[in-house]
C-alpha cells in the first residue's frame, strides 16, 4: 500500500451498497467507514493488516498460529446440554 495514498471515506450506507468500490479504494490504501458522519471502522488490505501487527502468514504452521494466540486460562466454558435425541444412521 502506497504510504502517501489518499485516505478514502464512506458511509455505513455506501458501504454496504458500494462494495466493489469500498474494496477496490482499500486496495489503493486505509478506508474509513462512517456511522452518522462519525468515523466507525477501517477497512485495510490484509498484507497492510499482517504488516501492522507484525505477524506472517507465510512461514507459519496451524499450530505456531494457535500457539500464538492468548492464553484461554481462566475462561470458563460450560456448553448447554443437548435437548435432543440422536438416532444411530441407518446404513442398510
Amino acid at each position: 500500500m502506497n504510504a502517501n495514498a489518499q485516505l478514502k471515506t464512506f458511509s455505513s450506507r455506501e458501504f454496504a451498497h458500494e462494495l466493489a468500490r469500498v474494496k477496490r479504494a482499500a486496495a489503493e490504501g486505509a478506508v474509513l467507514i462512517t456511522d452518522r458522519g462519525q468515523p466507525k471502522y477501517a477497512l485495510l488490505s490484509i498484507e497492510k493488516y499482517w504488516d501492522l501487527t507484525r505477524q506472517q502468514v507465510a512461514g507459519k504452521s496451524l499450530l505456531e498460529g494457535m500457539q500464538a494466540l492468548p492464553s484461554t486460562e481462566g475462561i470458563e466454558f460450560e456448553p448447554p446440554a443437548r435437548k435432543f435425541k440422536v438416532k444411530p444412521a441407518d446404513l442398510g
